[in-house]
């Protein structure tokens, strides 16, 4: 015994594991390789995960174009019907002084009306709809660069 472990308490005497030659490193040191292997792991799954949301976000946007698309095409229908109302209009005003056509003026209305509707709000879906670009998702992307930007600087 040396004149130094004498003076430690009992129990604190320096034992083999805890000692570590220079180059070799202990058991909570990692190498260079096995941090890049973490590293390299850790960055492909970040990357599916992004490339999961991406696909998550462009569907739902693909959804919303789909239904604006639908009442854009709805809309269309029934202004065609409108025309054909206000035709079949113009034909019972001529045929008949008032009572008929003036029904026939009131139902044309209303479909236009109902046209004019889903126009608007068809209109509303695509706008919600594009760009058709990920936006969540390339924000997310640009903050995890940023993060490693930041921990490689470190």
């Amino acid at each position: 015994m040396t004149a130094t472990q004498d003076l430690r308490p009992v129990g604190t005497e320096r034992r083999p594991a805890d000692r570590h030659p220079v180059g070799r490193p202990s058991a909570d040191h990692h190498s260079v390789g096995e941090l890049v292997g973490q590293a390299t792991e850790q960055l492909s799954q970040l990357v599916r995960q992004e490339l999961m949301l991406a696909k998550e976000e462009l569907a739902e946007k693909g959804r919303r174009a789909g239904r604006g698309g639908g009442m854009l095409g709805a809309a269309g229908a029934l202004a065609y019907v409108g025309l054909m109302a206000l035709a079949a209009t113009g034909i019972a005003a001529l045929s008949l002084v008032l009572d008929v056509w003036a029904a026939a003026l009131i139902i044309t209305g209303v479909l236009f009306l109902i046209a004019a509707v889903l126009a608007i709000a068809g209109r509303g879906q695509l706008r919600r709809a594009t760009p058709a670009k990920p936006e969540r998702t390339l924000d997310s992307v640009k903050a995890d660069v940023d993060e490693i930007k930041e921990r490689a600087h470190r």
